[in-house]
């Protein structure tokens, strides 16, 4: 009978570049998201991912306070680099709870692969989707001009 061997090897963190690689691609791999007034419409800036868990959650939260508060919300996507069907479901969801409030969301800036998904799904035809955030300011307002944009 043998005798069972009790030298354990243990997995160790990787180390130099490896490591660098992952901190990295974790930190991009995150949704940031900032608020801008610009009079009576709130612009919702988003970085990143809108994703299953924390990312999709996180901006249906403050969107769909901002919509209580203030019925005319912007969602830039134009930073959103990627989307899943969570990402895809809250979008759909904020449209309906919009419509339900008799608030306004536009959305903003929509390219590459999220415009894709959007398109595939059909939600380009729920959603309102403008070009650019300063198109979207003037769609509130009856095709005004912004100096800001």
């Amino acid at each position: 009978m043998q005798t069972p061997n009790n030298n354990w090897e243990t997995c160790r963190q990787p180390q130099g570049r490896a490591a660098f690689a992952n901190e990295t691609k974790e930190s991009q791999l995150k949704l940031s998201i900032e608020t801008q007034n610009q009079g009576d419409i709130i612009i919702v800036h988003c970085q990143g991912r809108i994703v299953y868990r924390d990312e999709a959650a996180a901006l249906s939260r403050l969107v769909s306070e901002l919509m209580t508060e203030n019925g005319r919300v912007i969602l830039d996507l134009s930073g959103v680099k990627s989307i899943d069907s969570a990402g895809i479901g809250e979008l759909a969801f904020l449209q309906s709870l919009a419509q339900s409030h008799h608030a306004e969301l536009k959305c903003a800036g929509v390219t590459g692969v999220v415009r894709e998904l959007l398109d595939l799904t059909n939600l380009n035809s729920v959603l309102e989707i403008h070009p650019s955030v300063c198109e979207a300011l003037a769609a509130f307002h009856s095709g005004a001009v912004f100096v800001d944009c």
